[in-house]
């Protein structure tokens, strides 16, 4: 198998040939048909994660084929597949017995502590993996696996009561929750970086009622307010925005620290609140309504053998949408 391998931080990826692993009792092996590329995989190359240990294959919104399986697996071989974050869970401490296995102390996340799907093939547990609804291509389908399902967490914590969302960043997880919050009849503000057009365009037409800059304020308060981008001085100004009992969701695992900021914006019941990670019960119930909304990704398309070169463009913040590596 070849794989593009992270072997220290700030380092480029190099491509391997590895053997191809064989799988244990509960595992699957995939042939992965494509793996999008996700700003957590930066954090994990600027090594702003803790307790990464090298070399790892990035890489957790994976679509692949079953090629061979476990002895206790009862999926079929072909089968589509596609492996999330969550890689696995201890199933035993009080967050995994409370229905939060997203907060699992000894959880195993993919391309972080298991390696990932920036590879030929991939190893899966084959509890956490999720069928891939028949309406999406590998391609299509795999940013649904964090920026989807990220962003459907989100929405959901923002409460029942949301007729004005704001949405920080518009990137890959913001295009997709764009189109499921629309469906659901809720009214999209798009705040992007100062004079960036192009996704403020991009963001209207995906059915934002309004797209501005991040320091502007769109002239109505804000039910909620969901930040995609990894910067800390969004959130004063997203509380600013918010209606009193509004929440502010910080939708990433890494965010540049917080400033301070006078109680009279957080005063009133307002919340800031973290999304972390991502259940199973997500997977399923997020890829059952995808179809029906229909999300509809838009993807740029990259061999693996140029998953640096995605990587950069997804840090530089000149992607529209979400950049895949397609395998050969």
């Amino acid at each position: 198998m070849r794989a593009m391998v992270l072997n220290g931080p700030g380092q480029s990826l190099q491509m391997q040939e590895r053997p191809t692993p064989i799988p244990g009792p509960d595992e699957v092996l995939l042939r992965v048909q494509a793996c999008a590329v996700c700003r957590t995989d930066l954090h994990l190359l600027d090594g702003e994660l803790p307790d990464i240990f090298y070399p790892i294959v990035p890489g957790h919104e994976i679509v692949g084929v079953v090629e061979t399986k476990g002895e206790n697996v009862q999926l079929e071989l072909g089968q589509t597949l596609g492996v999330p974050w969550l890689g696995r869970t201890c199933g035993q401490c009080y967050y995994c017995n409370h229905a939060h296995e997203n907060l699992c102390d000894y959880a195993q996340f993919t391309g972080y502590h298991r390696d990932g799907g920036y590879a030929t093939h991939v190893l899966a547990d084959a509890a956490y993996c999720l069928p891939i609804p028949d309406a999406y291509s590998a391609e299509h389908a795999a940013p649904l696996l964090c920026a989807g399902l990220i962003g459907y967490r989100a929405l959901r914590m923002c409460g029942e009561y949301v007729n004005c969302l704001g949405i920080y960043g518009f990137g890959a997880a913001a295009h997709i929750v764009t189109q499921v919050a629309t469906y659901q009849g809720k009214n999209i503000y798009a705040f992007t970086r100062p004079g960036d057009t192009e996704a403020q365009h991009f963001a209207r037409d995906l059915g934002a009622c309004w797209a501005g800059d991040s320091n502007q304020h769109p002239g109505v308060e804000l039910d909620s307010a969901i930040i995609f981008a990894p910067v800390g001085n969004l959130v004063p100004q997203a509380l600013r925005a918010v209606r009193k009992g509004g929440t502010v969701i910080c939708g990433g695992i890494h965010m540049s620290d917080i400033p301070s900021f006078p109680y009279s914006i957080l005063w009133g019941e307002r919340k800031v609140m973290s999304v972390a990670n991502l259940t199973r019960r997500d997977g399923t119930d997020f890829l059952s309504l995808a179809p029906q909304v229909p999300v509809v990704t838009e993807i740029e398309r990259f061999p693996l053998a140029e998953a640096n070169t995605a990587l950069q463009k997804l840090r530089h913040g000149q992607l529209r949408g979400a950049a895949v590596l397609v395998m050969e």
